[in-house]
C-alpha cells in the first residue's frame, strides 16, 4: 500500500446547504472514470449519500469518504453536511484533513454555513481552494459572489478563472465555458459526454481585454509571493504558467491566497479543472506541519510526529460506523505504519487494542475492492478490532506513545422524551442508542429514574428528527416520542466567597475540615466550568487532602444546578484555602466540606437560568420583509443588519430557540414559500425570569 506522499491530496467538500457539494463529488468521481455515470442528488443514486433518510431528504447527513485517482494524485475525498444540526460531521473530518475545496452557489453566494465551515477550517489551518458553482442558475453571479467572499470570510480569494457568460441557456449571455487566466485559453465542456470532454480554443476576441485584466490582476496578488515573477514583470518578460501555478501553490498552502474556479458541477462544467486544481494547489502529507501531541504520562512534554512511515505509528479515530461484523473506525494515520492482526495503544484510554482487520472506505461502507494489508502515513481508511476507542482518540505506537489534541465537539441545544413501550424494547432501546452516542459525538441519551423516560439531545430539530426515524425504520423500536425542548444551562450571577464546612462524627471518628472557596461567573457563559486551586503557597493543604476537594468540585460541576438541575456552565471554582485538624481531617472530610461549599456556592452565587440564543440568515424578497422582521421581534429576535443583494434581502438576526421551533414553516407562511432560513448556535443569554421561576416551582 505504499504510495508516494507527494502524490495523495486528503481533501474536503464543504460548504452551506444545497451549494451542490454531493453533485461536484460525483462529477468528480465520473471524471476520473471511478463512475460510468454520475449520479443525482434528486434521484437519490449518488456515492455518498447511501443512507435512505439522505436519499430521501436529499440532503448530506453523514460524511462518506471515496477514494480514486486523477491523473498522478490519489485523492482521498470526503464529502460533509451543509446543515448546520450536523456540523460535527464537518469539524471531525476537517480535523483530519490536508485541505478542502469550498462550494459556493453563484446565485446565494457566501450563507450562514459558509461562514461557519469556513471558520472551522481557519480552525484547524486548512488550505483551501474555492468553487462557485451553479453558474447556469437564474439569479448567478460570479463576480458578486467573488467580492463576497473576501469581507465576509476574512480571506483573500484571487480568480483564476472567470465564466465565459452567466445564467440558463434561455437568456440573453448564458453561461457556457470558462477562461483560464493562467494558460489564457477558453474551455468549452461537452454536453454528450456530460463534460468529460474538455475542448481547448483560443479566447475569443470581444473577451480577451476582460481575461487581460482578470489576468493581471491575479498576477499582481502573486507578486508579493514570488521575487522571481517580481522580476520577470520588472523585465516585461512573459511569466511561465508553471511558475504561476508554483506561486499559487505556496501561497495556497501558507493559507494567504485561496484560488477560485468556477463551473456548473450538474453538467459537468469546470469539474476536470477544479480537480486539476486540487493536484496543483491542495498540500499532500509532506507539505503540512508535523502534528504535535503529548507524552501521555507527562502531560506537559510536547511531541511531534513528522509525515514519515519510518517514525513510529501514530493516527487519529475522526468516526465510528457501528457495524454487526463489528464497529469501523475511520482513521488518518499522521506517521508510521499501521498494519493488521497487530496491536497498538490508546493513550486517551490508557488501553490497548487489537487492529484485525484494515479496509479501504467507499462512501460509509468497506470498500468493495475489500482488505488490505497495511496503512501508512497519509493513508485514510477503516480498522475494525479496536473495543474501547472512541471519536477523537489517539492510537499509537506500544512502544513508542503520543497523545494527539481530541476533537472538541458543539454542545446539544435541544432535547426530545422517548418512552419505550415495554421492558423488552427498553433493554433494545439502550443499546441502540449506546451505539448512535458512538457514532455521533453531538447525541447525547439519559435516564430518567422518575419519569421512566430517556432524554435524547441534539444540535436542532432536523437533527432529532433523524434520530427519531432511524429508531422507527432501522431498528424497528416501540418508542412514544414527545415534543422537543430546549436545553437550558445554568450558571451564577455573581461573585460569592463560601465556606464549606465538615464536623461530623462519620462511623464513630469525629472529622474535621474546613475549605474557603470561591465562585465567580465567566463572561463567555457557554465555557465549561473551571475549577482551580488558588491558595496561596505557603498555606498549601497536604496533597492527599487538597486533590479530595478539586476531585470533588469537579464531580459537582459536571451535574446539575439548583433551579432544574440542568448542566452548569460559564463560571470559575477556586479553592481559597482551608483548615485542618491534628485529628480527623482526612480525604473524606475535605469532600464533605466541599460537597457543603459547592451547594452553598450555587445557592448564594444568584443562580441563573440560561437559554441556548441562535444565529439567523434570513434570504427573503423585499416584498415581505416588514412581516418577516415584525414576527421576529414577537420572536424576542435581535436584528443584527439587513442587506439587499438585487431581488433578495437578508436579513441577520439572533434569537432564543425557545421562540423558533417551526420556524421554517412559519417563515414559508409569511413569504408563500419564497423565504428561506439557516440558523446555527451562537450562544446562551440569561432566560426570562418566568421561565427560570417555572422550574423552581
Amino acid at each position: 500500500m505504499a504510495r508516494d506522499l507527494k502524490s495523495i491530496r486528503n481533501i474536503g467538500i464543504i460548504a452551506h446547504i444545497d451549494a451542490g457539494k454531493t453533485t461536484v463529488t460525483e462529477q468528480m468521481l465520473y471524471m476520473s472514470g471511478t463512475k460510468h455515470k454520475a449520479g443525482a442528488v434528486d434521484s437519490g443514486t449518488t456515492e455518498t449519500d447511501d443512507d435512505p433518510e439522505e436519499q430521501q431528504r436529499g440532503i448530506t447527513i453523514f460524511a462518506a469518504c471515496v477514494t480514486f485517482r486523477w491523473k498522478e494524485c490519489s485523492v482521498n475525498l470526503l464529502d460533509t453536511p451543509g446543515h448546520v444540526d450536523f456540523t460535527a460531521e464537518v469539524e471531525r473530518c476537517l480535523r483530519v484533513l490536508d485541505g478542502a475545496v469550498v462550494v459556493f452557489s453563484a446565485r446565494e453566494g457566501v450563507e450562514a454555513q459558509s461562514e461557519t465551515v469556513w471558520r472551522q477550517a481557519n480552525k484547524y489551518n486548512v488550505p483551501r481552494i474555492v468553487f462557485i458553482n451553479k453558474l447556469d442558475r437564474e439569479g448567478a453571479d460570479f463576480y458578486r459572489v467573488l467580492e463576497e467572499i473576501g469581507p465576509r470570510l476574512a480571506a483573500d480569494p484571487v480568480a483564476i478563472q472567470i465564466p465565459v457568460g452567466q445564467g440558463p441557456a434561455h437568456t440573453s449571455d448564458p453561461f457556457r465555458a470558462v477562461i483560464d487566466l493562467i494558460d489564457m485559453k477558453m474551455l468549452t465542456f461537452s454536453k454528450e459526454d456530460f463534460g468529460r470532454t474538455v475542448n481547448v480554443a483560443e479566447i475569443p476576441e470581444e473577451l480577451v481585454e476582460d481575461a487581460l485584466g482578470w489576468r493581471s490582476e491575479l498576477l499582481e496578488k502573486l507578486y508579493s509571493h514570488s521575487s522571481e515573477m517580481m522580476e520577470l514583470a520588472m523585465e516585461e518578460k512573459e511569466i511561465p504558467a508553471a511558475m504561476i501555478r508554483e506561486t499559487l501553490r505556496k501561497a495556497c498552502i501558507e493559507m494567504k491566497l485561496q484560488p477560485v474556479l468556477c463551473g456548473s458541477a450538474l453538467h459537468g462544467a469546470g469539474v476536470q479543472p477544479l480537480l486539476d486544481g486540487v493536484a496543483h494547489y491542495l498540500p499532500c502529507p509532506l507539505d503540512r506541519p508535523a502534528v504535535v501531541g503529548c507524552d501521555p504520562k507527562k502531560k506537559d512534554k510536547a511531541l511531534q510526529r513528522n509525515p514519515d512511515p519510518k517514525e513510529p505509528f501514530c493516527g487519529l479515530v475522526f468516526k465510528i460506523l457501528p457495524a454487526k461484523t463489528g464497529d469501523m473506525f475511520w482513521i488518518r494515520v499522521y506517521s508510521g505504519r499501521l498494519e493488521s492482526n497487530s496491536r497498538v495503544f490508546n493513550p486517551n484510554r490508557d488501553k490497548k487494542e487489537n487492529v484485525a482487520q484494515l479496509w479501504q472506505i467507499h462512501a460509509s461502507k468497506k470498500d468493495r475492492q475489500g482488505q488490505i494489508d497495511a496503512l501508512e502515513c497519509g493513508d485514510i481508511a477503516c480498522a475494525i478490532g479496536p473495543k474501547d476507542s472512541i471519536t477523537g482518540d489517539t492510537l499509537c505506537d506500544t512502544r513508542d506513545m503520543i497523545e494527539l489534541p481530541s476533537i472538541q465537539f458543539a454542545q446539544s441545544v435541544i432535547s426530545m422524551a422517548i418512552e419505550p413501550e415495554n421492558t423488552t424494547e427498553r433493554k433494545k432501546l439502550a443499546e441502540v442508542l449506546d451505539m448512535l452516542k458512538r457514532q455521533d459525538p453531538t447525541f447525547h441519551a439519559s435516564d430518567s429514574a422518575e419519569s421512566g423516560q430517556t432524554l435524547i439531545s441534539g444540535m436542532g430539530e432536523l437533527h432529532l428528527e433523524v434520530i427519531k426515524n432511524r429508531l422507527v425504520r432501522d431498528f424497528k423500536l416501540a418508542v412514544k416520542f414527545y415534543k422537543p425542548r430546549v436545553s437550558y444551562r445554568e450558571t451564577i450571577g455573581s461573585t460569592v466567597e463560601v465556606l464549606g464546612q465538615c464536623n461530623r462524627m462519620v462511623n464513630g471518628q469525629q472529622l474535621f475540615a474546613r475549605l474557603k472557596v470561591r465562585f465567580e461567573p465567566l463572561e463567555d457563559r457557554s465555557a465549561k466550568v473551571i475549577v482551580l486551586d488558588r491558595t496561596p503557597v505557603d498555606q498549601m493543604l497536604p496533597e492527599g487532602l487538597r486533590q479530595a476537594a478539586l476531585e470533588e468540585l469537579r464531580n459537582r460541576s459536571e451535574g446539575g444546578g439548583v433551579i432544574g438541575s440542568f448542566p452548569l456552565t460559564g463560571m470559575r471554582i477556586s479553592i481559597l484555602g482551608g483548615e485542618i485538624a491534628e485529628v480527623g481531617s482526612d480525604e473524606v472530610a475535605f469532600k464533605i466540606a466541599a460537597n457543603d461549599a459547592f451547594d452553598e456556592g450555587l445557592k448564594e452565587g444568584d443562580p441563573t437560568l440560561l437559554e441556548p440564543v441562535m444565529r439567523m440568515d434570513i434570504t427573503t424578497p423585499p416584498d415581505y420583509l416588514g412581516e418577516i422582521v415584525g414576527d421576529l421581534q414577537q420572536r424576542r429576535g435581535l436584528i443584527e443588519r439587513t442587506e439587499s443583494r438585487g431581488a433578495i434581502t437578508n436579513v441577520w438576526a439572533l434569537a432564543p430557540l425557545k421562540e423558533l421551533f417551526g420556524y421554517s414553516s412559519a417563515i414559508r407562511s409569511l413569504s408563500q414559500g419564497r423565504a428561506g432560513c439557516s440558523m446555527e448556535p451562537h450562544g446562551y443569554q440569561v432566560a426570562p425570569k418566568e421561565d427560570a421561576e417555572a422550574f423552581a416551582m
